[in-house]
């Protein structure tokens, strides 16, 4: 597969057991195959998706001092501002150039494993903008959804049950990020890109985008493939964590981001990773005799720390 497949949602969310079919064999080929994919008919309502963009324009907007009162540090659990140049997501070149604002899960103050300072569990680091955290809240309900509904369509594709997911991804380390590349400089870094090249973390990654292109993913012979931008769809991609717990059935694909130029770059990415308690090991049937089990099982939470740690290492927020 050398191009990224447009899947219409429409029939799995409303096409009865038949339709629910159809689009996890597409969705599952597309997880085989290149490992990314479109999808139309989503049902997230455009203004919402319309109200997230505009909300993190203006945060990019505000000044440094207002937007680092929010930012990120390494007891902030994954949330909070990420200054520009602040993380590198291929570490072993230039730190990207782009800024970023992560949000997780929204806890209760007496949820007992933020009381108990669980790793990745803390409050969201709101700044003092009007509405900020009413739009980003109500954005993140609406793709955690989506994206569990995806997870339905990969365990119907995989022969599993299609709730096996569902409470792996009850109380998700889940990110939503904001993301603002600025245009491209006449000079920069050696190797130095918006977003270096990476294989997201987690299970599925969810991205809106502006009419701004930018994305690149590496194709299985190597070549890049620029990721047109398409209206009022999502670009899925697989992450790392499923890719494991596939037994590397489904593929994790490297892509990155390359700055426009003369053009600001906005998206919002979805970053669904699952519980921190959840055992990411082969799933049933994803081993043979022939090819059994690569990885050993693993916690969530585990996993993401490994991850996580190697991006921030340069900039110092690790």
């Amino acid at each position: 597969m050398s191009a990224i497949p447009v899947i219409d949602l429409a029939p799995l969310l409303s096409g009865g057991e038949a339709g629910h079919r159809t689009v996890a064999a597409e969705i599952g080929a597309a997880c085989r195959g290149i490992g990314f994919f479109y999808v139309t008919g989503h049902g997230v309502p455009a203004a919402l998706r319309q109200e997230v963009f505009a909300t993190a324009e203006r945060f990019f907007a505000a000044s440094e001092a207002d937007k680092e009162s929010a930012l990120y540090s390494p007891k902030s659990g994954n949330r909070g501002y990420i200054p520009m140049k602040g993380e590198a997501l291929d570490p072993t070149k230039a730190p990207d150039l782009k800024e970023a604002f992560n949000v997780g899960l929204e806890l209760a103050p007496d949820d007992p494993e933020l009381v108990a300072g669980a790793r990745f569990r803390a409050a969201n680091r709101w700044p003092a903008m009007d509405g900020f955290r009413e739009t980003m809240l109500a954005y993140f309900d609406a793709v955690w959804g989506l994206g569990r509904t995806l997870h339905r369509a990969f365990a119907t594709d995989l022969g599993i049950a299609p709730d096996f997911f569902e409470d792996k991804l009850d109380r998700p380390l889940a990110t939503l990020r904001l993301l603002h590349y600025p245009p491209r400089p006449a000079e920069m870094e050696e190797g130095q890109y918006g977003a270096g090249e990476h294989t997201d973390y987690g299970c599925v990654t969810l991205l809106a985008t502006d009419t701004v292109g930018g994305l690149e993913v590496r194709t299985r012979d190597g070549e890049w493939l620029r990721a047109p931008v398409i209206a009022d769809s999502y670009v899925c991609n697989i992450g790392d964590c499923l890719m494991r717990w596939t037994n590397d059935i489904y593929v994790s694909t490297p892509h990155r981001v390359v700055n426009p130029a003369g053009r600001e770059r906005y998206s919002v990415a979805f970053f669904l990773d699952p519980n921190p308690d959840a055992v990411v090991e082969c799933l049933p049937g994803c081993a043979t005799p022939e090819r059994p089990a690569k990885y050993p099982p693993i916690r969530g939470d585990d996993y993401l720390e490994s991850r996580l740690n190697p991006t921030y290492a340069k900039s110092g927020l690790a």
